[in-house]
């Protein structure tokens, strides 16, 4: 289905894709051993998104500050800070997406965590410095926790945004048909239930999901997404509109007809699996506990076995990103309180497929 009409609004765009003020560290443009280091000194980055120049935003989870990393390398420059952000537990400034009419409109739209909830907004970046204006909440009062908030935000090759949302530390959210919380959402640009979702008057797209951070199409237009599991295994699902993936009643493979099985299992000390990007037929996902990248062939909608890559390089791999030029952008989250770090930590990685 195509995108819903809307005010075309993109005075100072161009302006705004120059450098609008240095950032406190200088990207290091070098190769180090299996990736290129892109940006470092950053308080993990989580959200990442393309501008149509190629350029990267990334959020940082704790400050609530967008950056933008040029894509051929050299300093990176603060373009805004969104406001209301709450970086309790795990929550904070979450998924970015740029929208795909960005030289039309130039929107960008977050997943974040506030003091009262998770919500999806969208805003635009001021053209002529650091600051953030137009901000509007789309969607509003989906539970946060200290857990499980979720936070992958990205636009599906229909036009529509598309939302994984955890069940904020409540099992039963997940199979709670009132609750947004364990699912995976779909929207309009507005924010609005598109007519072609499984129910015309919500936004649910799937449930039965513990915490989904990363989502992303093959070559298909088929939709995967990963999957926090509890205590014994993480998920990468092949997600089809209406169907229930089993969390709580199932973890990992359930043999319960009732239920969605997923395409990969891994033990949780494996993956903790975040960030999704697929290219040239294998999805890449970003796995925190387990510190690497996993490469899994997914070719006619069916995966393949799992390979590792980086293992143990970068440490805490959190999101995963195909880039416009092809190459996959990758954070790090080593400085989330649950990792170890360096003076360079966190970084923002590329990775040629």
């Amino acid at each position: 289905m195509g995108r819903l009409p809307r005010v075309v609004a993109a005075a100072g765009v161009a302006a705004l894709l120059v450098a609008v003020g240095l950032s406190r560290c200088t990207a290091v443009d070098h190769a180090d051993g299996d990736a290129e280091v892109m940006a470092t000194g950053l308080e993990v980055p989580w959200g990442l998104s393309f501008l149509p120049t190629g350029d990267a935003l990334v959020g940082e989870r704790m400050t609530g500050d967008i950056y933008q990393v040029p894509a051929g390398g050299g300093e990176r420059t603060l373009v805004g800070n969104v406001p209301g952000v709450e970086a309790v537990g795990e929550g904070g400034l979450l998924g970015l997406a740029v929208d795909p009419l960005f030289v039309h409109d130039s929107f960008v739209y977050a997943y974040l965590t506030t003091a009262e909830d998770n919500r999806v907004v969208r805003f635009r970046l001021a053209p002529d410095g650091p600051g953030l204006y137009d901000l509007e909440v789309l969607v509003e009062g989906i539970a946060s926790a200290s857990v499980h908030n979720g936070g992958a935000l990205a636009f599906g090759p229909d036009g529509m945004l598309y939302a994984g949302v955890g069940d904020a530390g409540v099992p039963a959210n997940a199979q709670d048909p009132d609750s947004l919380n364990g699912k995976i959402l779909r929207m309009d640009a507005l924010g609005n239930p598109p007519p072609d979702n499984p129910d015309p008057g919500s936004l649910v797209w799937s449930t039965g999901h513990r915490n989904v951070q990363g989502l992303a199409w093959d070559g298909d237009d088929r939709l995967w997404a990963t999957e926090f599991g509890q205590n014994a295994f993480d998920e990468l699902n092949l997600i089809e509109p209406g169907r229930n993936y089993g969390w709580p009643v199932v973890e990992g493979e359930g043999g319960d007809p009732s239920y969605t099985e997923p395409q990969v299992t891994w033990t949780t000390d494996e993956a903790s699996p975040s960030g999704l990007a697929i290219a040239g037929g294998s999805a890449y996902v970003g796995a925190l506990r387990g510190q690497r990248l996993w490469r899994v062939p997914v070719d006619d909608g069916e995966a393949g076995e799992p390979e590792a890559l980086l293992e143990g390089q970068y440490g805490r791999l959190r999101n995963v990103v195909l880039a416009p030029d092809g190459t996959l952008w990758v954070t790090t989250s080593n400085r989330d309180g649950r990792g170890d770090f360096d003076e360079d930590d966190d970084r923002v990685l590329r990775v040629t497929p």
